[in-house]
């Protein structure tokens, strides 16, 4: 939740943009996100910089010598074409320096440019992100998410903004750990892995890390709002990390918002990588990763696609001989995950009940040679405006057999299903979790009793 002043100054800087001459959302968030990414490098450096005067260690520096004038708070007070020629000629190339030397941002930073035409507009654009908290992780990541709202506009592929609400009912289903290793092999804004951080500082906070504070709302009201500190993570924080997050996808700018999405929220290295996972390389270039590499994958790959046969890893074709990118990327999930590994993906309802052999053909995989625990059927306005498409959660385990699958259908997830999706009382998503959750816990109940039973037998 972010207060109704930082909205304002949010909405302030996407009109300012718009007006610009800057149409796409895609564009505006991305030239934002290259803004705070060039204040954050600043900050970060000067943080560094006062813990190496007082502890006398040194650290790898961000900025060499000669570099000082690409700083933030160097350039951050120039005239507006001075500015405009350090940001474009300096900046910017030194984001790629960075990148070309393996750090952090290397894939999705190398490509950067500055797409603002209007000097004024960088200096407008400049000064409003210089008064943005981004020194707080927790309102980074509900200040990106705010930005994030604003795709209005559907991608390519059949590709469109998930909801943040369905996504974490997915999220709250798979009930992710510490430990684990988490992906999307078409990760888009990367929305599914930052509400699995998010979850996860909410479930690794103690009392005591979890700090409530007074807020104004848009209408003017104080409200209370809590702030989840993850406090108890601090023992898998190299995990959490570097090694937790996974994303892929072939769109640059999608992989750039993503990264620095996962950034805003606190994650300080997420693995994000440029890559069609439907592709022959992902296997090549990914070995870990494209087999039996994850414990959890939650995903909304897009499914309006058909690809070109020699185009899909043979791999994938042997799970499933199909050009259609919903059957291929289920295929391809079923691949990642581990023995055992769990996955919530979103698919149009063609998945269920489609009648050609490559659609059996994945139906019969799923359910003889793997578990299929639940099928969630979504109201069909779920993801309005963007599309009216009907489509269903599956949740399955790699592995074993289905002796059972759970079916749920909702009819209403808070919002109205026409193109406004104003706020509404009905809402079946808690009920959905709550069934979810009380139905694993009788089944390990009844598994432990089978265990006991066995144990006394023996």
């Amino acid at each position: 939740m972010i207060t109704g002043e930082l909205k304002s100054k949010i909405d302030k800087l996407w009109e300012e943009f718009w007006t610009g001459g800057i149409a796409n959302p895609l564009t505006v968030i991305e030239q934002i996100t290259f803004l705070m990414y060039a204040r954050l490098l600043d900050m970060n450096e000067r943080r560094d910089e006062k813990r190496s005067e007082r502890t006398g260690k040194p650290f790898n520096h961000r900025f060499k010598d000669l570099e000082q004038e690409v700083r933030w708070e160097s350039f951050r007070h120039l005239p507006a074409e001075q500015m405009y020629k350090l940001v474009k000629d300096e900046v910017f190339p030194h984001f790629k320096d960075l990148a070309g030397e393996g750090t952090l941002f290397a894939e999705f930073m190398k490509d950067a440019q500055l797409m603002i035409q209007k000097p004024n507009l960088l200096v407008k654009a400049v000064n409003m992100i210089s008064d943005l908290p981004l020194d707080s992780s927790d309102v980074k990541g509900d200040l990106y998410e705010y930005l994030l709202s604003k795709l209005t506009t559907a991608g390519i592929n059949g590709q469109f903004r998930t909801p943040r609400h369905v996504i974490r009912a997915m999220v709250e289903m798979l009930d992710p750990e510490a430990t684990e290793r988490i992906a999307d092999p078409a990760c888009g804004t990367a929305g599914f892995l930052a509400s699995s951080y998010e979850y996860l500082l909410e479930k690794y906070s103690s009392p005591e890390g979890i700090i409530t504070e007074t807020i104004t709302n848009d209408k003017g009201q104080p409200v209370e709002q809590k702030i989840y500190t993850g406090d108890l993570l601090h023992e898998h924080r190299q995990h959490v990390d570097r090694d937790m997050f996974h994303g892929f996808d072939f769109d640059a700018t999608m992989l750039r918002i993503a990264a620095m999405n996962l950034v805003m929220h606190g994650i300080a290295e997420p693995d994000i990588h440029y890559q069609d996972t439907l592709g022959q390389r992902f296997s090549e270039r990914f070995p870990r990763a494209a087999k039996e590499g994850f414990d959890l994958i939650l995903a909304n790959p897009p499914f309006k696609g058909a690809l070109d046969e020699e185009d899909v890893d043979p791999a994938l074709l042997r799970v499933v001989k199909t050009k259609k990118t919903e059957l291929l990327f289920v295929g391809l999930i079923l691949r990642m995950l581990k023995i055992g590994g769990r996955s919530a993906t979103i698919v149009p309802d063609g998945v269920l009940f489609g009648s050609s052999k490559a659609h059996q053909q994945l139906r019969k995989h799923l359910i003889e040679d793997n578990q299929l625990d639940a099928v969630i059927s979504l109201p069909s306005g779920a993801f309005k405006p963007y599309a009216g498409v009907s489509t269903a959660i599956l949740i399955f385990t790699k592995g074993g057999a289905t002796d059972q699958v759970w079916f749920y259908d909702v009819q209403a997830d808070g919002f109205s299903l026409d193109d406004k999706r104003t706020p509404i009382a009905a809402n079946d998503l808690p009920d959905l979790i709550s069934r979810f959750k009380a139905r694993l816990k009788a089944l390990e109940s009844e598994i432990q009793q089978d265990l006991d039973a066995l144990e006394e037998m023996l």
